[in-house]
């Protein structure tokens, strides 16, 4: 994959039509709520103030209700039947939605409106479980960051606009009118940018529906509670639901009451927040090197810790002006300030939020995977009632909203520490993903030669004490490396190699006993269908020359056959982490931070045919003159 490959599948049938189809409606979903809200607060005269806050409240409730009523029988759905049609019949229902709506409009009256925004509700709830679902059938492994990215960048700027756009056309003479016309409009488009989406086979045509949404729920929760790294994927995106509603909830007020702002204030710190999510999502692929890169999510809650706190204390105060616009509060001191600490929550909720989707997608069993995504959207509409909640509670306990915001950020950063203690993983990704991005700058070639399932050894060349973080931090399948039990034990790393769950052995003469155990839990890793990584010199190289390949992974293949893959690293011998001036290794430091390594990988050589002489000239030949 080239490096403009995220803006080149907006050009693809496979994923530009659906990318259309789900911005416009969500889009079209804002363009219709903030119209409605703002009619009712405004435009609807002789309903009392009390009357004004119960319609908004209605509203909101109105809206989440169905995700927790129909979300589990749309998961059933988009797992049994055929995702292109059942999209075209969700953007059918649409329009039809959107047409009672304008005649809503047009009447001017709130029940049957509130009614639509029900039904909108549950046209999204059905949509859900389909959104998500049907990017791993269209899209390779490689470019799932880059279309979650897209999705989720879409989707924010699709509220933002729908959000000012539906203000704006209610204010307008006959606004009403104007917001009929369009939002009828837009359900006619997202339905034609749907008919081009490809079919996606059903992944469980033969399933009976549980129509009980209760039962089919709980049974969805205890199905993703038997996959860890899923189940905690699933609260770490319902928890940033929670951080982003308690944020995006309290902008209006917090515009008004601590920055002194007039409306456009608000409107700018949605646009900043939004823009920032936007960004965060798109920067995704190119930090994770075109793979799902779940080291980026400990960055990401760093991020929205730290900016978190930032925010509250660039202004902890209550606002001592009054109606100022957007281009009067800029110039107010530390306004500044505001501005990039939102943007940057908005970015590093982007890095959070984007590989766990993907991740998501990826580690679920594909016969239930609507049915998991269906579960997560129920627990991300249940977080941000929680939200709602919690704001409440700390209000009435004496917080100002500085202050609320302040406990959202501190909360964060107990849950991610309680998740990456429960889910290791996560946080050594992290730890490879800085190390690697930070000290080096990686060529691959080859890597489509790494099989994307089943079992499988990669054979390699010893130049490093970091060769095991480079190739698995780059490597997109999780890789069981077979190393050297002094290497293993070596703090820090012993972290990321205990996580990783590498294989310490040693030689016969050192413990006899380990090295039979290192060859039951090869054997047993292989049997489970994963990827064995194997340093066949036995050693660090002490040269910088590839040395004679040991005989152990003739037995290795013998006892679990499998295609071994050679690999070669290049570019590591003058490193900081190599053998070279052994003496001085501890005074010695990198020459120079991004530098260029190598990784190459060549097509897999059958069982049959893997012999250790063989192996050793494959990663010569792949390696070249340069250690």
């Amino acid at each position: 994959m080239s490096q403009d490959s995220q803006f080149s599948l907006l050009r693809q049938r496979r994923f530009g039509p659906f990318f259309l189809t789900q911005a416009l409606g969500a889009f079209n979903d804002n363009v219709f709520k903030n119209a409605l809200v703002i009619l009712v607060t405004f435009g609807i005269a002789g309903l009392a103030q009390e009357q004004v806050s119960f319609y908004v409240n209605l509203a909101a409730v109105l809206f989440i209700l169905p995700f927790f009523l129909f979300s589990a029988t749309a998961g059933q759905l988009a797992e049994k039947y055929e995702k292109s049609r059942l999209i075209r019949g969700i953007k059918l229902l649409e329009i039809g939605i959107m047409l009672l709506g304008a005649v809503g409009l047009w009447l001017g009256s709130i029940p049957l409106l509130l009614g639509v925004l029900f039904l909108l509700g549950f046209q999204a709830a059905l949509f859900g479980p389909v959104k998500y679902a049907i990017l791993p059938q269209h899209l390779r492994e490689e470019e799932l960051v880059g279309g979650n990215a897209w999705v989720e960048a879409g989707t924010f700027l699709a509220i933002l606009l729908g959000t000012v756009l539906g203000g704006w056309l209610v204010a307008q003479p006959g606004g009403t009118h104007w917001v009929a016309a369009v939002v009828v409009a837009l359900a006619l488009a997202g339905y034609a940018a749907c008919r081009a989406i490809p079919p996606a086979a059903p992944a469980a045509p033969e399933l009976r529906i549980n129509w009980n949404p209760l039962t089919e729920t709980l049974r969805n929760l205890r199905f993703m509670r038997t996959n860890r790294t899923v189940f905690l994927s699933v609260m770490g995106i319902s928890w940033f639901w929670l951080y982003g509603a308690a944020f995006l909830s309290q902008m209006p007020t917090y515009a008004s009451q601590v920055l002194g702002g007039d409306p456009s204030v608000a409107t700018l710190l949605l646009t900043l927040f939004s823009v920032g999510i936007g960004a965060g999502s798109l920067l995704c692929e190119r930090l994770s090197g075109h793979k799902v890169e779940i080291g980026l999510v400990p960055l990401g809650s760093i991020g929205l810790t730290l900016f978190g706190i930032d925010l509250y204390l660039a202004h902890p105060g209550m606002a001592t002006a009054t109606g100022l616009t957007a281009q009067a509060f800029l110039e107010q001191p530390g306004a500044w300030r505001v501005v990039a600490d939102l943007v940057l929550i908005g970015i590093f909720g982007g890095f959070y939020i984007v590989p766990l989707y993907a991740l998501i997608q990826t580690r679920s069993e594909p016969s239930h995977r609507s049915r998991i995504i269906a579960g997560n959207n129920i627990l991300n509409a249940l977080f941000m009632v929680v939200a709602g909640a919690l704001a409440v509670g700390l209000f009435k306990a004496g917080l100002t909203i500085p202050e609320l915001l302040l406990v959202v950020a501190l909360m964060n950063a107990a849950v991610a520490v309680f998740i990456y203690s429960l889910v290791p993983e996560f946080m050594m990704r992290f730890l490879v993903w800085l190390l690697t991005r930070t000290l080096y700058r990686i060529d691959q070639r080859g890597m489509e030669h790494i099989p994307d399932e089943g079992a499988a050894v990669i054979v390699c060349n010893h130049v490093s004490f970091v060769d095991a973080l480079i190739l698995g931090g780059n490597i997109r399948r999780p890789v069981r490396f077979v190393m050297y039990h002094k290497i293993f034990r070596i703090p820090v790393l012993n972290f990321i190699f205990r996580t990783a769950r590498a294989i310490p052995i040693a030689p016969a003469r050192e413990d006899e006993a380990l090295m039979h155990k290192a060859f039951e839990d090869i054997a047993a890793a292989l049997a489970a269908g994963d990827i064995v990584g194997i340093f066949p010199e036995g050693g660090l190289t002490p040269d910088g020359e590839i040395q004679g390949f040991r005989p152990g992974i003739e037995r290795i293949i013998e006892r679990s056959p499998a295609p071994v893959v050679p690999m070669a690293l290049s570019g590591l011998w003058e490193s900081m982490w190599s053998r070279r001036d052994s003496r001085l290794r501890r005074m010695r430091l990198p020459r120079r931070l991004r530098a260029r390594i190598g990784m190459s990988a060549a097509p897999a050589v059958p069982a049959a045919e893997a012999r250790a002489a063989a192996l050793e000239q494959a990663v010569r030949e792949l390696r070249g003159s340069h250690p």
